[in-house]
């Protein structure tokens, strides 16, 4: 069987676009014939990724149709197809969270979700990487809907990494408290700033935030974070905005870290979640969204933001050697659950 994946952007480093050439491995390796074509391709993905131009888009026997953006002409391409359309739906950031930030990010999630919209009775199934979304789906008037989890490679975490110089910088005095993933507004990077304050406070002097990923996605809401910091004269060097870093680089990070902390609003699935559980990182979540479901019982959830118990949390899971094992031990089970058995049967369903 021919199966195909379109994506509208592919993107290393990026959870969907990782995913997507992960899922054509898997498929590649159940004895399917599989290519991944995008709209947009890295240089650095050009021998791997195929341009959506290319005649062998349009001929799978099943093309999944990653959803995150919107892409016009691949969304009616997609529509058109006869047979095999199975959509699969990687949440779109809700308009509202862009509206006093960036007003072209805010018309871009209301169109990508009029785009979403208009697919449904034009595929053959329709899923979600996770059960939040497929309800969402759902809501949306998609008949045939289903779960097919995020794939994802954890080998680049879970690989030994030699960075003498990074080690080095990171092993010091202070507490590591990572988050990983672009600064938007959804992500209320805000609280996590806010935190720092409480746990100086309450807890300790002796910590460092350090946020991995992209910074200039909304520049104006990051703006918004500098003042903050300013206003409440926080070091620079005690809240780390690293930008995009090499895998090497994340997993030394991860392995850095004494606890990874969540304060996000809105997430389909949130990829550094599982990424921090193969790091036997002890997860720090505010339960939101999907988060509650990607974790399934692991971690550590909260609920409301009384950030004055965050940074007792998150004290707690830093300095008691017996809960940070407990945590540790139900993350390890949670992750069996994302291991590759259970994609190639959900993929196995998919396809049949």
């Amino acid at each position: 069987m021919i199966v195909n994946q379109w994506l509208p952007a592919a993107h290393r480093g990026d959870a969907i676009g990782d995913g997507a050439r992960r899922l054509r491995d898997l498929l590649r390796g159940m004895g399917h014939e599989a290519e991944l074509y995008a709209l947009t391709v890295d240089e650095a993905l050009a021998a791997d990724v195929r341009p959506f131009g290319d005649p062998g888009a349009g001929a799978g026997d099943v093309t999944i149709f990653h959803f995150a953006l919107p892409a016009p002409v691949m969304t009616e391409a997609f529509a058109k197809l006869r047979s095999g359309r199975a959509l699969l739906y990687h949440n779109v950031t809700p308009a509202a969270y862009f509206a006093q930030h960036d007003p072209a990010l805010f018309r871009l999630a209301v169109i990508a979700r009029q785009e979403l919209a208009s697919l449904a009775g034009r595929v053959d199934v329709a899923l979600g990487v996770s059960e939040f979304n497929r309800r969402e789906l759902e809501r949306l008037g998609f008949g045939r809907t289903g779960v097919l989890p995020l794939a994802i490679d954890l080998s680049r975490i879970t690989r030994p990494a030699a960075r003498p110089a990074l080690d080095k910088l990171l092993d010091d005095d202070y507490v590591n408290f990572l988050f990983v993933g672009r600064i938007a507004p959804n992500k209320r990077i805000e609280d996590l700033i806010r935190l720092g304050e409480y746990y100086k406070r309450y807890v300790d002097a002796y910590y460092r935030f350090i946020f991995v990923g992209r910074y200039d996605a909304v520049p104006r809401y990051y703006s918004t974070i500098r003042a903050l910091m300013a206003e409440f004269r926080l070091l620079d060097e005690r809240f780390v905005f690293t930008g995009p870093v090499p895998d090497e680089d994340l997993a030394i990070y991860y392995r850095s870290a004494a606890v990874y902390i969540s304060m996000s609003e809105h997430e389909g699935f949130c990829a550094p979640l599982v990424e921090a559980m193969a790091a036997d990182l002890p997860v720090l979540a505010y339960a939101a969204a999907a988060v509650p479901e990607t974790l399934g019982g692991a971690g550590v959830l909260f609920a409301p933001k009384d950030l004055e118990y965050v940074a007792e949390l998150a004290a707690a899971l830093t300095y008691d050697d017996d809960l940070r094992a407990d945590v540790i031990a139900g993350q390890r089970r949670r992750l069996l659950d994302f291991g590759d058995d259970r994609i190639v049967a959900s993929l196995a369903a998919v396809l049949g």
